[in-house]
């Protein structure tokens, strides 16, 4: 017989082991053949051509998502050759040389790998329009149609990095097949299992050590950005992810087991169908799925956690435009009133408020809520803050009332109000000139008054009452200050005038203001939409590859976890058939199926969702201004995903059930 004829025998032989191996490699083409051709997308390109992060975000994407792909197939490729150890064996039996057996094995992943590669390139082709409506979507750019593009180098990029993850298969198996004896090849599929009759004291020791080093590294998670001179960050961060990656394999590989061991021991041999079904086999496998669920589990951890972040972020474009542009338009010149006055004749109704503006010295050092930490010394100078008087600021804030000699900080929110928290009712030094007094903070507001650009400081700014700022504004008047002291924004009351409303703005050029009377340098102030624009273009790229990327991780860690539970079903067939022949019932057989499936998927979940929620909340605030809502939607996503694997390995373990007998 020629070895053609044999390789497409042993095809047809194997078809329900490859048909796992041959969904695996096509899931991975599509995701990377659909995500490559968004990069040579028309449409995308023009979405994306003024975001100089794109094309870098893009390029770091697709390296990563390469990293997501070789991880998928190198471990399902584990699988099926673990799964075909006994039929390898039988080859070597009948007198076929290992060097044949490769070149055999070699030739039907050549096979393989064409046909997936042929067939996930026309599914990523189909489904890549609609990747690239998904992205133009999110970054809220309308006005273009997204056709149908085939792309060459997409093409070529897929072609080539599967061939090289090919040759890295064909390693990986070659390896396998050379390294093991005979006997080992006839066992491969009870490899790792282990009989546990007791756990001696120190596993016991480890085990809840495991639990020690998960529990420090979240606790290490909520300090982390606290501001200290004695903080090194990179060390801290090594730190919690050594902790915490060491401490969930530990409780994998040992708490796990001696909590199972202990429910076994507890029951003094009066096993149930769930002890039989469940418990048992969980026990005996921990010791070579430790490794394996630490991983997933990690996985799922970091990608959640990326996903979140970036879904922050996007989440919080609105606050962190309003930080910059509080108005719909914020104007500073005599190019303002030619504004107002295009906005008139094309009958545009707005509203208008004036904010004038000086500046003043403060130390501040009296409303640290921790003074006594050495890392706030930056925060202990003298800064220079933007002023404006009670009434200007009562157009915003009408309830706010002060006494002489009191102030409101406002403007202080984001990242900066996390990592230095203020506290009212505090004390604070002023002086600009010869005028120096101390004046008692009463509260601090996160309201943004005035825009940021230069000579304004944007964000604290001090309120004070009417008298002491004139006071300040006499006391500025001999300093050199530039010819504005003046912000008007503007807020049109009817929003369906905004597109109009902009193209005035940029015809008027309202958005260039002259630095200085004498100066020819000018600063460009983009209006609110603008500047929603452009976040949308930036933080819209990363939420779309970063949910890409996690869509991905989510989808490749499911189906190892399914892959894994389909092999260990199989393994377990004859059991399952002895179980039936002693009278255990379907349904007593499936009462256990659903707790070991509930364990096999919800334990590495539950501590990925929990990792990563310390994870999120360390550092959140230097992403958005919103926790909860992003928190909540990204998890209930996953929690989705992973309870849709579960399903179908259970459905999977009825069946071999129910063909057991």
């Amino acid at each position: 017989m020629k070895l053609s004829q044999l390789v497409f025998r042993s095809m047809r032989k194997n078809i329900k082991q490859y048909y796992l191996y041959f969904f695996a490699l096509i899931f991975s083409v599509t995701l990377f053949f659909s995500f490559i051709t968004l990069q040579f997308n028309d449409a995308v390109h023009q979405a994306t051509i003024k975001s100089g992060t794109a094309t870098a975000g893009f390029e770091v994407a697709s390296y990563m998502l390469y990293f997501i792909v070789l991880f998928f197939v190198l471990y399902a490729n584990h699988l099926f050759m673990k799964r075909r150890s006994k039929e390898i064996g039988l080859y070597q039996l009948i007198g076929m040389r290992k060097g044949l057996i490769v070149r055999l094995i070699a030739y039907e992943n050549i096979l393989l790998f064409a046909g997936a590669v042929a067939v996930g390139i026309g599914i990523g082709y189909l489904t890549s329009r609609l990747f690239a409506m998904i992205l133009l979507q999110v970054i809220a750019f309308d006005g273009i149609v997204v056709g149908m593009s085939f792309s060459l180098e997409a093409l070529g990029s897929t072609v080539f990095v599967f061939a090289i993850l090919l040759f890295i298969v064909l390693l990986q198996q070659a390896f396998f097949i050379r390294k093991v004896s005979l006997l080992s090849l006839f066992t491969a599929a009870k490899q790792g299992d282990e009989r546990v009759k007791r756990m001696s004291w120190w596993k016991m020791l480890v085990g809840f050590l495991g639990i020690v080093f998960i529990a420090y590294g979240y606790y290490a998670s909520t300090k982390l950005f606290e501001i200290d001179e004695n903080n090194n960050l990179f060390l801290d961060m090594f730190i919690i992810l050594a902790t915490t990656i060491g401490g969930t394999f530990l409780v994998f590989r040992f708490s796990v087991s001696f909590l199972m061991n202990l429910i076994r021991l507890k029951k003094g041999g009066h096993l149930n169908t769930v002890d039989v079904v469940a418990i048992t086999p969980i026990m005996h496998r921990m010791k070579s799925n430790a490794k394996s669920l630490t991983l997933i589990t990690i996985l799922t951890a970091v990608s959640l956690a990326i996903t979140t972040l970036s879904y922050i972020a996007y989440y919080s474009v609105e606050d962190a435009v309003k930080t910059k542009v509080p108005a719909d338009y914020i104007l500073m010149d005599e190019k303002g009133e030619s504004f107002l006055q295009l906005l008139d004749e094309n009958n545009i109704a707005y509203e208008k408020m004036d904010f004038p503006f000086t500046e003043a010295m403060v130390q501040m050092e009296r409303l640290l809520k921790h003074r006594e930490s050495e890392g706030y010394t930056f925060f202990k100078n003298e800064i220079s803050l933007s002023v404006i008087s009670q009434t200007a600021y009562n157009q915003l804030r009408p309830e706010v009332q002060l006494r002489e000699k009191e102030s409101i900080v406002t403007g202080y929110s984001g990242y900066v109000s996390a990592l230095v928290p203020l506290e009212a009712n505090g004390t604070i030094d002023v002086s600009i000139g010869e005028y120096s007094d101390e004046l008692k903070v009463v509260d601090i507001h996160e309201t943004t008054v005035l825009g940021s650009g230069p000579f304004i400081n944007g964000q604290p700014m001090l309120v004070v009452t009417d008298d002491l700022y004139e006071l300040l504004e006499r006391a500025n008047s001999n300093k050199e200050w530039p010819f504005w002291t003046k912000q008007t924004s503007v807020n049109l009351l009817d929003k369906d005038d905004l597109k109009q409303a902009e193209a005035l703005y940029t015809q008027s050029g309202a958005h260039e203001f002259q630095i200085a009377e004498d100066s020819e340098d000018t600063f460009t102030k983009p209006s609110q939409e603008m500047e929603r624009n452009d976040y949308l273009r930036a933080m819209g790229v990363t939420i779309f590859t970063t949910g890409f990327l996690g869509l991905a991780f989510l989808l490749a860690t499911g189906s190892i976890l399914y892959f894994k539970q389909m092999s260990e079903a199989d393994e377990e067939t004859e059991a399952y058939n002895t179980l039936r022949k002693i009278g255990f019932s379907e349904q007593e057989l499936m009462r256990g199926i659903y707790m070991k499936q509930l364990f096999n998927f919800g334990v590495p979940l539950l501590i990925g969702l929990l990792h990563s929620y310390f994870a999120v909340k360390s550092g959140w605030f230097l992403f958005g201004t919103e926790l909860v809502t992003p928190l909540i939607v990204t998890m209930g996503l996953y929690i989705l995903m992973y309870f849709v694997f579960g399903v179908l390995s259970i459905s999977y373990y009825k069946k071999v059930i129910r063909e057991s007998f």
